[in-house]
């Protein structure tokens, strides 16, 4: 029997358990990706009509004939997996999510946007509105006020039923009036003032009773500036400036405003966001060398400057891609012909996001990821419990 009839009568009896280990032993097949393969799978290619290849390849055995494992591991991706902050402040923060898949970078932004929870004002007895303003519209417009006040404090109303406690609800007044013969005055949210002893408007259905106070929306055990977490940081509106509405002379409000936990996905006042958003990590390659002249115009083709012109000596100058991250895709580098498309390549890396989360100001930025972040996990455990 031949060399080659022993190899086939080997494959053969290892065809049902072993066939794809025969294959990978064999000298001419390869290890890795080629690098076209590696190219597909890792970036998105922005051409001049449309990006192309912009779908991650999930399945696990996409690569197995040539000795690559696609399933997804957990030691790979604490290996591969980082965060690098950029940029941060009190309302912005911006950072790079590495090495991860695209489903679980967007699964962050909705938690952000509709299930992290903030305090909103929800219920307002209005006792005088002599204003242009109609009622539903002022207690729209201030439900829409951002509350400064951390919601981990707080606990959701309907865990308490009808009891409106100091656990689960701020209190606010408003009282404004223009006196006759004065000129318009503008209302804003920093009128609104915190009672932290509770409603002081007694209830429609109270019996008046001479011995007691009379009874009120809520029923505080004790005042919530006694309390240590809000005496040193009191609770109001993150923005004084915010127009609430305009009063002519003679003209009134008056009111109380209650403020409950809640989501964004019950209604966008909850929302902790003004936005939050991720972009792949933009990629500018030059294919070849573009020099003198050429480079003179990539370099002004770009409006956002990303090329760079670099002297290479003897009176010869050179574009460098200098600043890729500014990239917006416009495309303007690779129009005028398809030679131009033969120097330059728009690329997106498919795991590499760049993540902007900016604040409506009731939550620190860096606080709404690490809570977005918990969310996620007590999702992930509710799953495995149920299929446990």
């Amino acid at each position: 029997m031949s060399e080659e009839d022993e190899s086939m009568s080997d494959f053969e009896e290892g065809e049902e358990g072993s066939g794809l280990d025969f294959i990978l032993s064999l000298d001419d097949v390869p290890s890795n990706l080629p690098p076209h393969l590696e190219l597909l799978k890792t970036r998105v290619l922005c051409n001049s009509d449309a990006p192309q290849h912009t779908d991650t390849i999930q399945y696990s055995g996409a690569y197995a004939a040539l000795g690559v494992d696609n399933s997804l591991r957990l030691d790979s991706f604490c290996e591969n997996f980082k965060i690098e902050v950029n940029r941060m402040a009190d309302d912005v923060i911006e950072f790079d999510m590495i090495g991860i898949d695209p489903a679980i970078a967007n699964s962050f932004r909705r938690i952000l946007i509709a299930e992290v929870p903030t305090m909103a004002i929800e219920r307002v007895y209005i006792a005088n509105n002599t204003s242009i303003v109609q009622d539903e519209v002022l207690a729209h417009r201030l439900g829409l006020i951002p509350i400064h006040a951390d919601p981990r404090l707080f606990e959701y109303p309907v865990n308490a039923g009808d009891d409106r406690n100091e656990k689960n609800t701020i209190v606010f007044k408003l009282h404004v009036r223009c006196k006759r013969g004065q000129p318009r005055i503008t209302v804003k949210s920093d009128q609104l003032q915190w009672l932290p002893n509770g409603s002081e408007l007694p209830c429609e259905n109270a019996k008046p009773n001479a011995d007691s106070k009379p009874k009120t929306f809520t029923s505080f055990a004790c005042s919530q500036d006694s309390l240590p977490e809000f005496s040193c940081n009191p609770l109001g509106p993150t923005n004084p400036d915010i127009i609430v509405a305009k009063l002519g002379p003679g003209q009134e409000i008056e009111l109380e405003a209650h403020a409950v936990k809640g989501i964004g996905k019950t209604h966008a006042k909850w929302s902790p966001v003004a936005t939050a958003w991720y972009r792949m990590l933009p990629e500018v390659v030059l294919l070849e060398d573009v020099e003198d002249e050429l480079a003179e115009e990539l370099k002004n083709k770009c409006p956002k400057q990303v090329f760079d012109i670099e002297d290479c000596g003897k009176g010869r100058r050179r574009a460098k891609a200098a600043r890729p991250r500014d990239c917006t895709l416009c495309r303007e580098c690779i129009r005028g012909g398809k030679e131009w498309e033969d120097r330059v390549s728009l690329r997106r890396v498919k795991n590499h996001f760049i993540f902007t989360i900016e604040s409506t100001g009731a939550v620190p930025s860096e606080v709404l990821f690490t809570e977005a972040v918990k969310i996620l996990e007590d999702k992930c455990e509710r799953v495995i419990t149920e299929l446990s």
